[in-house]
């Protein structure tokens, strides 16, 4: 069934997209201000990445303020998702501030403070050493400089340039073949962290994860509050996704340092491998970093971006996400305007449902996910406007938007924090509305938000879900078809 997009209501108020796949724009100095959000938001963007590496805290509050404003003037609940900027291993500084290695020569990196050359620089983290065998790699700068270790020692690590190049202060520093025995939390991410939750933050992301117990650290930091998304960009948390998955609300394909860590074409499957594994769990999967980062200067970008934008709308991802495009770069709002063009077309293909149906998700035991189903198989089999999903939790929605159905879905619930939340799920257009107590009451009120916004008209049918006794997380039990007379609106509340 193809999607297309689906009748407005004259009654239609807010923002409402056609497309189901969600677009994530990290805000920066080119975009942070009200003006250019509400432009952003208007354009495509769903929800927004803080991003915690660079910048202050007053900076930040000072950017989520904005959004804030900016979601009450166009009454459409977005998410904000604060990244941490997680445990980044560094070089020390050169006397000259850079060194040219050549190709093939030995380098030592070590414990001594002094000012590096061209033979040696200091490695300040103290945990390194001891940890790395001879054989393994060794990357710097995204991997520009490649070294393999020929002898390591208590006080330093000698290497060979296997690729050499020019290497100034401070460079980043990858270690594929190992879990480096580094907290995924610093003292910055949970400064950083207490910030993101007194702000508001929807969405908390964890950079650098390796292992299950980095999430549930994480996770016993946040105290219950807000929602956590684990970026994959270590080798070692691929190896442990399931287990990350189960622990996390949400997961990032980052694909910078991932690919930093991996070789280029083991990136693609894995990227695809997470989507298919992070979809079965019905969770939200975001694809990152590099999308069209031609548009950090150029107007347009490059044909292969568009077809890597395109490919993750194919897969089923829940959103696909701006990084430098938006935060820095000169064409943040033309960024946003085609990465919307490339999922809404990509949507229109004819052989879309097909493909987003490849990966496999079949339903729990449970009534929940059986009625989930149930919904994506009547709207593959009726004409369908949408389907309406009275939520306190938000876990109903997931669950319906696991199965991807043909039609989009209405999220309505009680709770601000679920709404937003719901900014980055696929497929969910979410609305705070106060709770319901009764059945009637449910179908008076999902007609009316239909209506409302934009949910068909005189004659169309919708599917609500919901769970009874309303109020109570987890008891969804209650599928019902209902049809549209057109004058909902006009009934008194």
């Amino acid at each position: 069934m193809v999607s297309t997009p689906h009748r407005r209501s004259p009654h239609h108020r807010g923002i409402k997209r056609t497309r189901k796949v969600k677009i994530l724009a990290t805000l920066g100095p080119a975009s942070r201000d009200k003006e250019t959000i509400a432009k952003l938001m208007k354009t495509g963007a769903d929800a927004f990445r803080v991003n915690m590496s660079h910048g202050d805290h007053e900076t930040h509050s000072e950017t989520i303020a904005n959004i804030r404003a900016v979601e009450k003037d166009l009454s459409r609940p977005v998410a904000i998702l604060c990244d941490l900027q997680g445990p980044k291993l560094r070089v020390g500084e050169f006397k000259d501030g850079k060194v040219f290695v050549r190709h093939g020569a030995h380098f030592t990196l070590d414990s001594d403070p002094t000012p590096g050359d061209e033979t040696r620089v200091c490695l300040p983290h103290p945990e390194l050493f001891g940890l790395l065998e001879k054989g393994q790699r060794l990357l710097i700068d995204d991997g520009k400089l490649r070294f393999t270790v020929i002898k390591p020692e208590k006080d330093k690590i000698l290497c060979t340039a296997e690729v050499g190049g020019e290497i100034s202060n401070r460079k980043g520093v990858n270690i594929p073949d190992a879990i480096v025995p580094v907290p995924a939390l610093t003292e910055k991410d949970r400064r950083d962290l207490a910030f993101a939750i007194k702000e508001g933050a929807d969405w908390i992301g964890l950079s650098f994860v390796q292992r299950p117990e980095d999430v549930a650290e994480a996770r016993r930091l946040m105290g219950g509050y807000g929602a956590l998304m684990a970026k994959i960009e270590k080798p070692a948390a691929v190896q442990s996704l399931d287990e990350i998955i189960e622990l996390s609300d949400g997961i990032m394909v980052a694909r910078g340092d991932l690919g930093v860590e991996l070789l280029p074409e083991e990136v693609p499957p894995i990227q695809k491998h997470i989507i298919e594994k992070t979809r079965a769990f019905g969770k939200p999967v975001v694809v990152a970093t590099q999308m069209l980062e031609s548009m950090i200067t150029s107007p347009t970008p490059t044909r292969a971006e568009v077809s890597d934008v395109a490919n993750a709308v194919y897969d089923g991802a829940d959103a696909v996400m701006l990084s430098a495009e938006t935060a820095a770069g000169q064409w943040p709002v033309e960024a946003v305007a085609i990465m919307d063009r490339i999922a809404t077309q990509v949507e229109c293909d004819k052989t879309y449902r097909e493909r987003i149906h490849l990966a496999e998700t079949p339903p729990d035991a449970t009534t929940a996910d059986a009625l989930s189903a149930s919904c994506a198989t009547i709207a593959d089999t009726l004409p369908i406007e949408g389907i309406i999903i009275f939520t306190g939790s938000g876990i109903s929605a997931r669950r319906v938007a696991r199965e991807r159905p043909s039609a989009p879905m209405l999220v309505l619930t009680p709770s601000m924090n679920t709404a937003r939340r719901g900014a980055l799920l696929w497929g969910a257009h979410t609305v705070l509305t106060k709770d319901i107590g009764s059945f009637e009451e449910m179908i008076a009120k999902g007609k009316r938000m239909a209506l409302r916004h934009g949910f068909g008209a005189a004659g169309s049918r919708l599917i609500t879900l919901a769970g009874v006794p309303f109020g109570v997380p987890g008891s969804t039990n209650l599928l019902h078809v209902v049809t549209l007379s057109g004058n909902e609106l006009a009934t008194p509340k």
